[in-house]
C-alpha cells in the first residue's frame, strides 16, 4: 500500500506541472516531497512499473496513441461510428482547444515523463548495480518515446520548416516532486530540439538496458524506437542501421501466421508490446483497443469502422491479411467491415513488430541505393510471400511498392498518420502540415502557464 500511495503522489504532482494554481488551496499537512518518498531498489523498481502501467492505459498506448493517430489518417481508410464526441472530432478535424482525448494524452504522457525522471532522481538508493542500470535504461527509454510521441502529436511534423524550428512541446529533464516544483513553468521547445533529446535519451538507454528483460523494454526495443525515429526525421542511414540491428540480433522472428502475434502474447516477432489481462486491461466498454474496433458478440462498440474499398483495392486476393485481419461484423453494428487486430480485451498490444524494421531497411536501402543486411526485395519477400501473406512481393520493388506495403501491413496499429506526414502526403483535404492535424495544447496548461506556453494556430 506504502508503494501505492508514492506513485499516486508522483501522479498528482505531474498531472498539473503547469496547471498548478494557487487557488488550489493544497493542506500542507497533506503535503510530502516525492523525492524523499522512495528508499531502496524495490521503491524505485515499483516506480517503474507504475510507469508501464500508466504507458500501458487508455490514454497512452492502451488506445489513444494507436487509435488518434489512425482517426487523424482515417480518410479512405475508416470512419468513426462513435457516439463519443471527442474521438468525433479527431476524425473530422473539428478538435477545440478542450479536447478531452488531446487533454489526456498529454497528461498522461508527462505523467510517465514524470516517473521516469523521478525514478532518475533516486537511483542513488538502487544498490544492486545491474538493478540500477536497468533502471536508468527504462526510465531514459519512457522518457524519450514520451517525448517523440508528444512531439508527432501536439507540433507540425518534422520538416515543417527548414531548421525544424516550429514550437514543439516542454521539454521535462527534472521531476516535479512537490508543490513548489509544480509552479515552475517549463515553455515549449523547438521540434528540433525536442528530437535532439529524444534520441539522446533513447541512446543512452540503449547503453543500459539488457538485450532480454522479461516483458520489459530491451536495448533492442529502445534501437528500434531510435529507427522510428530516425525514418520520422527522413534520415534513412541511421534508421536502416538501427533497424538492421535489431534484425540480426537474432532475437526475433516473423510468425508464419499473419494473426499468431494479435492472438498470441510475447511471440517472437514483437520487440514491445503491452502486457493485458482479464484482469488488467485498458478497457472493456470507454477504453481499449478491442473497445473500440470489434464488433463481435459482447465483445466492443464496433466504433471504428473500416472502409471495405480500402480492403479490396489495397490486398490482393487471396492475401491472408484480407481474410484473417478483416471481417464483416457480428455484434455492435453488425454487417460492416472491421479489424480483427483488435478482437480481445485482454490481448497484448503490439507496439513495435518485425515487419516494420524489414520495411524500414527496404525502404532505407532503396532510398540510398544501399545493401546493408539484405537486400530490399528481400525484406520484402520477408513479410510478404506465399507462406506468410499467400501474396508474392514483386522482384524488384521500387520505393512506392515498399512504402504501400507498410501501409497494410501495419494497418490500424497508429503509424498511418504519421506515415503520410514524413511522406508529405495528404489525408482527404489536409495537407500533411495542416494545423488540422496537430492536437492543441490542453487549454488549463496555457491559462495555468501564464503565458509561458503558446496555443498551436487555431485553437
Amino acid at each position: 500500500m506504502k508503494l501505492i500511495n508514492k506513485l499516486f503522489l508522483l501522479l498528482m504532482l505531474a498531472t498539473g506541472f503547469t496547471a498548478c494554481e494557487k487557488a488550489l488551496d493544497v493542506d500542507p499537512a497533506q503535503t510530502i516531497d516525492a523525492g524523499t518518498a522512495l528508499e531502496n531498489d524495490q521503491d524505485v523498481n515499483s516506480l517503474i512499473v507504475g510507469g508501464y502501467s500508466v504507458m500501458g492505459g487508455g490514454s497512452l498506448y492502451g488506445t489513444n496513441l494507436l487509435m488518434l493517430a489512425d482517426l487523424l489518417g482515417s480518410e479512405t481508410v475508416a470512419t468513426w461510428r462513435g457516439t463519443f464526441q471527442s474521438p468525433a472530432q479527431i476524425a473530422r478535424k473539428t478538435m477545440d482547444r478542450n479536447n478531452t482525448d488531446a487533454n489526456r494524452t498529454w497528461t498522461a504522457s508527462y505523467n510517465v515523463i514524470n516517473i521516469a525522471n523521478t525514478a532518475i532522481g533516486a537511483l542513488n538508493v538502487v544498490k544492486d548495480a545491474g538493478l540500477k542500470k536497468q533502471l536508468e535504461g527504462e526510465a531514459l527509454f519512457m522518457r524519450g518515446v514520451m517525448h517523440f510521441e508528444l512531439v508527432r502529436l501536439y507540433a507540425l511534423p518534422w520538416g515543417a520548416t527548414a531548421d525544424n524550428s516550429q514550437t514543439g512541446v516542454p521539454i521535462k529533464l527534472t521531476s516535479t516532486k512537490n508543490e513548489a516544483d509544480a509552479f515552475i513553468k517549463t515553455p515549449r521547445s523547438s521540434v528540433k530540439l525536442v528530437y535532439d533529446q529524444v534520441i539522446a535519451d533513447l541512446t543512452k538507454a540503449a547503453t543500459l538496458l539488457p538485450t532480454v528483460n522479461s516483458k520489459r523494454v530491451t536495448r533492442f526495443t529502445a534501437i528500434a524506437f531510435l529507427s522510428r525515429v530516425y525514418l520520422m526525421q527522413g534520415d534513412y542511414a541511421k534508421a536502416r542501421d538501427a533497424a538492421n540491428e535489431v534484425i540480426e540480433s537474432g532475437f526475433y522472428a516473423l510468425n508464419a501466421s499473419v494473426s499468431a502475434v494479435f492472438t498470441n502474447k510475447d511471440t517472437k516477432e514483437t520487440i514491445w508490446e503491452i502486457q493485458q489481462n482479464e484482469q488488467n486491461n485498458a478497457g472493456t466498454s470507454n477504453d481499449g483497443m478491442a473497445t473500440f474496433y470489434a464488433s463481435k458478440p459482447g465483445i466492443g462498440r464496433a466504433d471504428v469502422r473500416v472502409a471495405a474499398s480500402f480492403v479490396s483495392n489495397n490486398y490482393p486476393a487471396g492475401d491472408l491479411r484480407r481474410t484473417e485481419w478483416y471481417y464483416l461484423g457480428t455484434g455492435a453494428r453488425p454487417g460492416n467491415t472491421y479489424t480483427s487486430k483488435w478482437n480481445s480485451f485482454s490481448q497484448n498490444i503490439p507496439i513495435i513488430r518485425l515487419s516494420e524494421l524489414y520495411l524500414t531497411r527496404a525502404e532505407a536501402n532503396t532510398v540510398l541505393g544501399t545493401v546493408i543486411g539484405s537486400t530490399p526485395a528481400a525484406d520484402l519477400a520477408r513479410v510478404k510471400n506465399t507462406l506468410r501473406t499467400n501474396s508474392t512481393a514483386p522482384l524488384v520493388p521500387t520505393v512506392t511498392d515498399i512504402r504501400n506495403e507498410r501501409f497494410i501491413e501495419l494497418a490500424f496499429e497508429g503509424h498511418r498518420i504519421h506515415d503520410l506526414r514524413r511522406l508529405r502526403l495528404s489525408t482527404g483535404s489536409f495537407a500533411w502540415n495542416s494545423d488540422k492535424l496537430v492536437f492543441p495544447i490542453p487549454q488549463r496548461e496555457i491559462d495555468a502557464s501564464q503565458g509561458i506556453l503558446v496555443q498551436n494556430p487555431g485553437y
